[in-house]
């Protein structure tokens, strides 16, 4: 088997994985399920996971992954890599991240992941050091806009902004339904004033 038809056969189960987590939670993510939704054998789902552990950690570092390419796109450094030597457009990175929050399959991917975190701890750790990353790179970047804030402090905005647009994501989603122009516009101008002080609604 090549590499690459043996990379597809991979995406195939992991993009089964995630339809099965998205239509019955985590609960039903089992081996069998997933192999069925392939439309594959047992066997053959695990022979490239041989373990729902295993399964389930190949599905995490995939969307994570996303996650961060997705940065990647309109902010280079908060994707990961080098971190950008000048400031990002900020507003185009909270629009990004907003406009994330009205996939639905999406949000119920994560929000399914973090109920699996809770029960976890390997999981658990997974979602941890993404966050980390995740800070680390939000971090830096409100040291360009704010060279003369202390460290901490960095960190604190930069923590603060991932919980603001973490939990707006369930708030805005169809599991609360609590969207509009105008608290998108709080949202976003509370986003920005985090990493680069004062400014403009995004």
């Amino acid at each position: 088997m090549s590499t690459a038809k043996g990379a597809a056969r991979r995406a195939a189960l992991l993009d089964a994985a995630e339809r099965t987590l998205v239509g019955g939670g985590h609960g039903a993510l089992s081996l069998r399920a997933v192999a069925e939704a392939a439309g594959v054998r047992l066997g053959h789902l695990q022979y490239y996971f041989p373990t729902r552990d295993g399964l389930l950690d190949a599905v995490l570092a995939r969307l994570l992954s996303r996650s961060l390419e997705r940065l990647a796109d309109v902010a280079p450094g908060l994707g990961g890599g080098d971190v950008a030597a000048e400031p990002v457009p900020l507003e185009r990175v909270i629009t990004l991240l907003l406009a994330e929050q009205d996939d639905p399959g999406l949000v119920r991917v994560f929000v399914e992941l973090w109920a699996l975190a809770a029960r976890d701890e390997a999981v658990a750790a997974a979602v941890r050091a993404f966050y980390g990353r995740y800070a680390d790179l939000v971090a830096e970047q409100v040291r360009l806009h704010l060279p003369d804030l202390p460290e901490p402090e960095r960190r604190a905005r930069a923590e603060a902004f991932i919980a603001l647009l973490e939990g707006s994501a369930l708030m805005r989603s169809g599991i609360a339904g609590i969207a509009s122009p105008v608290t998108d516009a709080l949202i976003s101008q509370t986003a920005y004033a985090l990493l680069a002080g004062p400014g403009p609604t995004p």
